[in-house]
């Protein structure tokens, strides 16, 4: 059989699954620029979690988070928990790009931001 031969760490393709599910979930209610950020923070975790694939696990863990995420979006019980923004989950898979030395994966509308303190764990990023 012809086809192309990959060597991915076990979790892998089941993290780009939970993305483009995620996404395509997102597809069916985001419009304009929402759908676009959904697109781009979609397209960066699928490049962190191929280029990670043969990393540090500390690395593959930073990546898994992000991918979490933007994935897991919590559902607002009143006024308990309130749902996780786009922006919010854009936040934290910049930080992981940026520690990750991989700042072409950074949403283009966060490059004429300020950077942010990147010195912080990823874990304090999650909770915000």
């Amino acid at each position: 059989m012809a086809g192309e031969q990959r060597n991915l760490e076990p979790g892998t393709d089941v993290l780009i699954r939970k993305v483009d599910s995620h996404l395509a979930a997102l597809r069916g209610g985001l419009h304009g620029p929402e759908l676009e950020l959904a697109e781009r923070l979609a397209r960066c975790l699928r490049e962190l979690v191929l280029c990670t694939a043969q990393a540090s696990a500390a690395d593959r863990g930073q990546v898994r988070v992000a991918v979490h995420y933007f994935v897991l979006r919590r559902e607002s019980r009143g006024r308990l928990l309130s749902v996780r923004s786009l922006a919010a989950a854009e936040r934290v898979v910049d930080r992981v790009a940026r520690q990750l030395g991989r700042v072409d994966l950074l949403a283009e509308l966060a490059r004429d931001r300020p950077a942010r303190d990147d010195a912080q764990p990823i874990s304090n990023a999650l909770l915000r």
